[in-house]
């Protein structure tokens, strides 16, 4: 997500909504630190849309004319045009960008700009707007996550038949395919993806028209604003319609997650890189070097990708920790929903497009990963396995293979291809089945990026 510009903050009473009652206005330092306006800055495109959806509902009632609705329309194509190009002219009174948006746009059609907050409060437009952001960044991370997990399969296709050690408490364990570890990175992403889309559902439900709180005496035409947005539902009730933001916690924990996947990605490919493993080769456009020594290649981007993986973490703490305990039905507590929510999609967004391209470009070093198979530990199992196929009672078997092996006296019953060839089982190593895996996962990929396109669109 952008920035967006530094604003001027707010700084007398003249010009808010609210002003009216008011004779003082807020302290300057006060006027400061409850100034929203740098954070929900981000809103604007949604803003602009769902008041756009709004006057078309207000002209469904009858509430205003078609030359009102035309007028109101066109100042908004100027004000979005004026936020897009950075021309837009904030004022001292535009305490966030809800205010500022109204304020040009009355500037602009003094008498039809005035009448557009009929039937609105700013808690239920705000709501509007984190909701249609929310689903934007679900569908965007849907599309990362996608390129991502599409990287992996070709990545495994590629070496669904390279032995390589499979590893438990990081002690060589039993053979397994470099292609079917990295698969083993791209389930947890498919299953984020699942997240993604319920986050992006639970944000389908159109707020417009809740009010404040209670509704509206107007005769507002909700079903029209749910249509011209493309939601799939109306809240059910006005109080939780501005006090929910239960689908925020879904898009931010969707977020966490991906973090906490990605950074057990960038572990693997930090210890592959070590010259202990030696399992990867680093490509320079994706390594750094020392200050220092100049001997080192260094697996920066993947150590940052793991280290990145606290932000998301932290933003749905901070999220939660807002959220518990606030009575219905708004607070200003909820401005403080933005950071997290800001925070966690961009640093998602960031941290998918790292791993996408390292993992385009990793190399393998087949001749590192042969010698690591050398162990005969690592095929104790199967000789276990091969007497418990003759007969033999597996925790019998299991016994004297374990007195074999302190022994240094284990003969492995075969290699490594012979190993992962006997693997025939759904889900197992099998190369076979890794490369119908990779496919599949793949074509997976394949869907999620059309879905994302078209919930985008």
């Amino acid at each position: 997500m952008s920035k967006g510009p530094t604003p001027t903050l707010p700084g007398g009473e003249g010009g808010k909504l609210w002003g009216g009652r008011f004779k003082k206005g807020l302290l300057p330092e006060l006027e400061a630190f409850s100034s929203s306006l740098q954070l929900d800055y981000e809103l604007y495109p949604y803003d602009i849309a769902g008041s756009r959806a709004h006057a078309r509902g207000l002209a469904a009632a009858g509430l205003l004319t078609k030359g009102q609705l035309r007028a109101i329309e066109k100042g908004l194509t100027q004000v979005e045009r004026e936020l897009d190009t950075g021309r837009f002219d904030f004022k001292p009174s535009d305490e966030d960008i809800h205010t500022a948006v109204e304020r040009r746009l009355t500037e602009l059609a003094p008498d039809a700009g005035a009448r557009l907050h009929a039937g609105r409060s700013r808690n239920d437009q705000v709501a509007l707007d984190l909701r249609l952001l929310c689903r934007a960044a679900a569908a965007a991370l849907s599309a990362s996550v996608a390129m991502l997990v599409e990287a992996l399969a070709r990545q495994a296709l590629a070496h669904a038949d390279w032995a390589m050690p499979g590893y438990t408490h990081l002690q060589r364990a039993q053979p397994v395919t470099a292609g079917h570890h990295l698969l083993a990175h791209a389930e947890p992403l498919l299953r984020d993806a699942v997240r993604l889309r319920h986050a992006y559902e639970a944000a389908g439900e159109m707020p417009l028209g809740a009010g404040a709180l209670a509704g509206s005496t107007l005769p507002l035409q909700r079903e029209v604003v749910m249509r011209e947005l493309g939601f799939t539902r109306l809240s059910a009730n006005s109080m939780d319609a501005v006090a929910d933001r239960d689908f925020a916690l879904d898009l931010v924990y969707a977020c966490a997650l991906i973090g906490l996947h990605l950074s057990r990605l960038g572990e693997d490919l930090v210890l592959w890189a070590t010259s202990e493993f030696g399992f990867l080769r680093l490509a320079d456009e994706v390594a750094t070097g020392s200050s220092i020594m100049p001997q080192k290649k260094n697996p920066d981007i993947a150590e940052l990708i793991r280290g990145r993986s606290g932000r998301a973490l932290g933003a749905l703490l901070s999220l939660a920790t807002v959220l518990k305990g606030l009575p219905l039905a708004y607070d200003r507590d909820l401005q403080e929903d933005k950071p997290a929510i800001f925070g966690a999609v961009e640093n998602a967004a960031e941290c998918l497009e790292a791993a996408r391209l390292v993992v385009e470009r990793l190399e393998f070093d087949r001749q590192r990963l042969e010698a690591a198979l050398a162990d005969p530990g690592l095929y104790a199992t199967d000789t276990a396995e091969q007497m418990v196929a003759a007969g033999t009672a597996f925790r019998e078997a299991h016994r004297t293979v374990g007195r074999q092996v302190a022994a240094g006296k284990h003969t492995p019953p075969w290699d490594a291809q012979e190993s992962l060839r006997r693997r025939d089982l759904p889900g197992s190593p099998q190369p076979a089945r890794v490369r119908a895996r990779a496919r599949a996962v793949a074509r997976e990929a394949a869907a999620l990026g059309r879905w994302s396109a078209g919930a985008a669109g």
